[in-house]
């Protein structure tokens, strides 16, 4: 089923998410939904909190940039096949010079901005089944996982840009969390009714 996607403006892309168990009522299905609604919005990841659930899951599927040609041969290898469920994830170490990459949130459409992250990160998390998996990334993989992250702890990548940059485009956030915006996914917008 494909879920509407929280708009930029609402506050559950604010909270810190909680972890969840095996217990968590009808996970497989949450999964399943979460990687419909991503692909039918051509999102390369999406965060539970961007379907209103403020836990720490996240699904990835970076294929798509395995035919992007100006990436390196082993970056698109990585890629090809970066597609896995995160459930409470955590990052043990971020390595490297930060680089920037011009990122983009299905919560924010029509917004892209250069951020600067990291490009090797080790991580520790828990898949479909609660196994324990622990890995280090790289480069656009790496920047993926760290952007699906942030979500969890209520951190949106706007935030992550220049105070200049952030004036630039306040007004076209404010209209997206107003709903003044065609996105061509389904969306819920909890400013729209109010009126803000």
């Amino acid at each position: 089923m494909i879920l509407p996607i929280v708009a930029y403006g609402d506050p559950v892309l604010r909270k810190v998410a909680v972890e969840i168990n095996a217990d968590y009522p009808e996970l497989k299905t949450l999964i399943s939904n979460m990687k419909e609604t991503m692909y039918n919005a051509s999102g390369v990841g999406l965060a539970a909190p961007q379907i209103g659930k403020s836990i720490r899951l996240f699904v990835i599927d970076a294929s798509p940039f395995a035919d992007d040609e100006e990436l390196s041969e082993e970056d698109r290898k990585a890629l090809e096949s970066f597609n896995k469920v995160f459930i409470n994830a955590k990052i043990l170490s971020e390595d490297g010079d930060e680089w920037a990459f011009n990122e983009g949130c299905l919560s924010i459409p029509d917004v892209r901005e250069d951020v600067f992250r990291q490009p090797e990160i080790t991580i520790e998390y828990q898949d479909e089944n609660f196994e324990k998996h622990t890995e280090t990334l790289n480069g656009l993989a790496a920047r993926v996982f760290q952007h699906e992250y942030d979500h969890i702890d209520g951190i949106l990548f706007t935030d992550k840009l220049s105070t200049l940059k952030k004036r630039l485009i306040k007004k076209k956030l404010d209209n997206i969390s107003k709903g003044k915006i065609n996105a061509d996914y389904r969306m819920r917008f909890s400013n729209a009714k109010k009126g803000k």
